[in-house]
């Protein structure tokens, strides 16, 4: 069963944006990578019929506990793969739907004229196409080491460093063995597409962090000074986490919840590697967090990154999830306004940073708005990252204060991001920047983009 959950463990990363198939499947902590790799993998080539086949024999409405992933990644070996390996109660569970959903799969086939279950899935459509537009972004741990000294390390392993983007066009015509600063993000690098860095010592040591441009501005612009009380609500597998610990120089504090034990066991993990100090982890639904309890009396940023239908990742591996139903739509908005209004609720709350990797309007824009009038006067959108070239679409007046990140406009996956303040009687304007940009003039995570970071005076040691 290990197996089984590994799987669908990383099926939900992707589906939160939490970084791509290969990272997922390298930070799982399950022993097997290469099995695990292949599972996942064929499972997200057959999402589409498997999705049709979850639909049509009814089984999360018949099996409510039954987590979509872990349905996917079950339905999937039973019926295309080599068969159930697992024991226990999702054999017997499976077993259980087994007429119902072979009953499924021959009608499907008789409606498409196929006899074979290869014959399914639609014709190869080009992923790499976009995915390979996609540059290896790689997010230098400053927990450890510093960007000045992981440029001259990669020098030595024979790369050429040719400086900070100019733009976009720059970052699509990497190859090679060629690596540039990233033109927004201070301490962010960036590689050809298909760069692997899995077993490089910067990285299994943890002074580098493989991560997303688009998952890396949720903790960039929530930018906490050091010393504040920070909550990552929906927290797993913990770049993020780690992103915020750096920002706050690991002085302060970061609450991290997650309610899936085996995510949380992974995430502590990756954190240690990190070197991660000042973060408590919780495994806990976020939604059953009390805000009025004294441990959360100093909380005043918070990240929210909810589960999302993930309709924003460009997977590099084969397949590609199906489009989510107008129903699995609704649902997902639900929970994601009830989780931000559960966030706005911690009373010393100042600033809070909402993300999803979709790309859907019901999961961002609309539910942003809906929650802001709720909430009346005593929230407003700041206006995030005023250079960044994709903004929310017009789904209601200051929605351009929010961000989106896609393949074609920003060389990343699809992301959406809305900065939230608290407004205070007769305060300024919101602002367009993290605290941590104004504490000083010297650019740190939050700098305004666009600004290069200055040389730094002392270097850490880039190995410990």
């Amino acid at each position: 069963m290990a197996l089984y959950s590994a799987a669908a463990a990383v099926l939900a990363g992707l589906e939160r944006g939490e970084g791509g198939l290969k990272s997922l499947v390298y930070n799982s902590g399950f022993p097997h990578v290469r099995q695990l790799y292949a599972l996942v993998s064929e499972t997200l080539r057959y999402a589409p019929v498997l999705e049709k086949l979850l639909d049509g024999a009814a089984l999360l409405q018949a099996e409510k506990k039954l987590a979509p992933q872990l349905a996917k990644v079950l339905v999937y070996d039973l019926l295309f793969g080599k068969g159930l390996k697992c024991g226990g109660r999702w054999k017997a569970l499976a077993r259980r739907h087994r007429a119902r959903l072979e009953a499924e799969l021959a009608r499907m086939k008789v409606r498409h004229k196929v006899s074979r279950n290869e014959d399914l899935l639609a014709p190869e459509k080009t992923v790499s196409t976009a995915a390979s537009q996609i540059p290896r972004y790689v997010r230098v741990n400053t927990l450890k080491t510093c960007v000045d000294d992981v440029i001259d390390f990669f020098k030595r392993q024979g790369y050429a460093y040719l400086g900070k983007a100019a733009g976009v066009e720059e970052l699509k015509a990497l190859s090679g063995k060629k690596f540039l600063l990233d033109l927004h993000l201070p301490e962010l690098l960036v590689f050809p597409s298909q760069t692997d860095l899995h077993d490089n010592l910067l990285y299994t040591s943890g002074h580098i962090i493989l991560q997303d441009k688009a998952s890396c501005l949720p903790a960039f612009l929530l930018g906490p000074v050091a010393g504040s009380h920070v909550i990552d609500a929906c927290a797993a597998p913990g770049n993020k986490t780690s992103h915020l610990a750096a920002i706050l120089k690991n002085k302060g504090q970061i609450f991290a919840f997650d309610v899936d034990p085996k995510r949380v066991a992974t995430m502590n993990t990756l954190l240690a590697r990190a070197g991660v100090t000042a973060c408590q982890l919780a495994q806990q639904d976020f939604l059953t967090v009390d805000p009025t309890d004294p441990k959360y009396s100093r909380v005043t940023h918070i990240l929210l990154d909810p589960s999302c239908s993930g309709s924003g990742m460009v997977t590099r591996g084969p397949g590609e999830e199906a489009a989510p139903s107008a129903e699995r739509l609704q649902a997902l908005a639900g929970f994601q306004r009830r989780v931000l209004n559960h966030a706005l609720s911690f009373p010393a709350l100042q600033r809070l940073v909402y993300s999803t990797c979709s790309l859907h309007q019901e999961e961002n824009e609309d539910v942003v708005q809906a929650v802001l009038q709720e909430w009346g006067s005593a929230f407003r959108l700041a206006t995030a990252f005023p250079s960044w070239p994709c903004r929310g679409l017009a789904a209601f007046s200051g929605a351009e204060s929010c961000l989106r990140a896609s393949p074609a406009e920003t060389v990343t996956h699809g992301f959406f991001v809305a900065v939230l303040e608290r407004c205070k009687e007769g305060a300024a304007a919101p602002s367009s920047l993290p605290a941590a940009a104004k504490e000083n003039s010297q650019p740190v995570e939050g700098m305004e983009p666009g600004a290069a970071p200055k040389k730094r005076k002392k270097k850490k040691q880039w190995m410990k």
